[in-house]
């Protein structure tokens, strides 16, 4: 009759092996951190190329965003609100990240950014500062998407 150590410790090192086989590797912080970064660079090239559908493929379905003066807003108001500010062709709004921090824990990541924002309507444009705070979540494909973002103006009122 075999023992219990030697009929168990067989399979239980096996099974140990194929869990650790399965689990993903460790998480590269820098290519993560080059990544998200990359999604912010992607969606200002988006925006400022008038393409509201590639800008919004940076906010997840779950999207809750929270912004000074307006109700919160899901992905579809947010893409809404995107879509028509394009649309417009009396003006032009160009944005461009200056990103201040990127924190990476596991499948999240927050982003310390500040966007430059220029509005032109007519010959002269205006200039502001936006700051805000970006919650990343990594899908099952790999690819970093906004959960939750912050925005605010630096503006006094």
């Amino acid at each position: 009759m075999r023992s219990f150590v030697t009929t168990v410790r067989p399979a239980l090192t096996a099974g140990l092996i194929g869990i650790f086989a399965l689990s993903p590797a460790r998480a590269d912080p820098d290519a993560d951190k080059t990544a998200i970064a990359a999604r912010l660079k992607a969606w200002a090239d988006a925006f400022n190329a008038r393409d509201a559908i590639e800008a919004c493929d940076i906010f997840a379905p779950d999207l809750l965003s929270t912004m000074r003066g307006r109700a919160d807003e899901g992905r579809d108001g947010v893409c809404r609100r995107i879509a028509s500010a394009l649309a417009d062709r009396t003006r032009t709004i160009r944005y461009a990240p200056d990103i201040q921090e990127i924190l990476v824990s596991g499948d999240l990541a927050f982003v310390r950014l500040v966007w430059s924002v220029t509005v032109q309507r007519g010959p002269s444009p205006a200039a502001s500062k936006e700051s805000g705070l970006d919650v990343f979540r990594r899908g099952p494909d790999g690819r970093w998407s906004i959960i939750r973002f912050l925005a605010y103006s630096n503006a006094l009122d």
